[in-house]
Protein backbone atom coordinates (compact mmCIF):
# COMPACT_ATOMS: atom_id res chain seq x y z
CA UNK A 1 0.00 0.00 0.00
CA UNK A 2 1.15 3.38 -0.87
CA UNK A 3 1.45 5.83 1.61
CA UNK A 4 1.49 9.63 1.50
CA UNK A 5 4.15 10.42 4.82
CA UNK A 6 7.03 13.10 5.99
CA UNK A 7 10.36 12.30 5.68
CA UNK A 8 12.37 14.12 8.08
CA UNK A 9 16.26 15.98 5.91
CA UNK A 10 18.08 18.96 7.70
CA UNK A 11 20.56 18.93 9.86
CA UNK A 12 20.63 18.47 13.98
CA UNK A 13 17.77 20.79 15.38
CA UNK A 14 16.66 22.66 11.98
CA UNK A 15 14.84 20.02 9.88
CA UNK A 16 12.66 20.54 6.98
CA UNK A 17 10.13 17.56 6.19
CA UNK A 18 9.71 15.89 2.43
CA UNK A 19 5.78 15.40 1.84
CA UNK A 20 6.38 12.34 -0.33
CA UNK A 21 4.71 9.17 -1.65
CA UNK A 22 6.18 5.43 -0.34
CA UNK A 23 5.37 2.11 0.00
CA UNK A 24 4.20 1.78 3.32
CA UNK A 25 6.40 -0.95 4.52
CA UNK A 26 9.72 0.98 3.66
CA UNK A 27 11.16 3.01 6.45
CA UNK A 28 10.66 6.58 7.26
CA UNK A 29 13.97 7.59 5.53
CA UNK A 30 13.91 4.76 2.60
CA UNK A 31 13.56 5.40 -1.24
CA UNK A 32 10.50 7.07 -2.28
CA UNK A 33 8.15 6.89 -5.14
CA UNK A 34 7.70 10.87 -5.76
CA UNK A 35 8.17 13.70 -3.31
CA UNK A 36 4.82 15.73 -3.36
CA UNK A 37 6.00 18.66 -1.41
CA UNK A 38 7.54 19.97 1.66
CA UNK A 39 7.18 21.64 4.98
CA UNK A 40 9.66 23.94 6.94
CA UNK A 41 8.40 24.08 9.97
CA UNK A 42 11.49 26.27 11.28
CA UNK A 43 10.20 29.57 9.51
CA UNK A 44 7.71 31.56 10.43
CA UNK A 45 4.97 31.14 9.28
CA UNK A 46 5.65 27.33 8.66
CA UNK A 47 6.90 27.33 4.52
CA UNK A 48 4.37 24.66 3.14
CA UNK A 49 4.69 23.68 -0.62
CA UNK A 50 2.79 21.08 -1.94
CA UNK A 51 1.91 19.93 -5.52
CA UNK A 52 -1.91 19.67 -5.12
CA UNK A 53 -2.16 17.67 -8.68
CA UNK A 54 -0.02 15.05 -7.70
CA UNK A 55 -0.88 15.12 -3.82
CA UNK A 56 -4.81 14.41 -5.85
CA UNK A 57 -3.32 11.86 -8.18
CA UNK A 58 -2.26 9.64 -5.40
CA UNK A 59 -4.95 10.48 -3.54
CA UNK A 60 -6.86 8.96 -6.24
CA UNK A 61 -5.21 5.67 -6.82
CA UNK A 62 -5.57 4.74 -3.23
CA UNK A 63 -2.77 6.39 -1.54
CA UNK A 64 -3.24 6.50 2.86
CA UNK A 65 -2.18 9.69 3.93
CA UNK A 66 -0.73 10.00 7.29
CA UNK A 67 -2.79 11.76 10.07
CA UNK A 68 0.13 14.96 9.71
CA UNK A 69 0.05 14.82 6.58
CA UNK A 70 -4.08 14.77 6.21
CA UNK A 71 -3.73 18.14 8.30
CA UNK A 72 -1.52 19.55 6.13
CA UNK A 73 -3.84 18.38 2.63
CA UNK A 74 -6.61 19.68 4.68
CA UNK A 75 -5.02 22.95 5.60
CA UNK A 76 -3.56 23.43 1.93
CA UNK A 77 -7.01 22.85 0.29
CA UNK A 78 -9.19 25.18 2.51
Amino acid sequence: MVKLRLRRRGRKKHPFYDIIAIDGRDRRDGASIERVGYIDPMTTPKAVTLDADRALYWLNVGAQPTEVVREILYRDWE
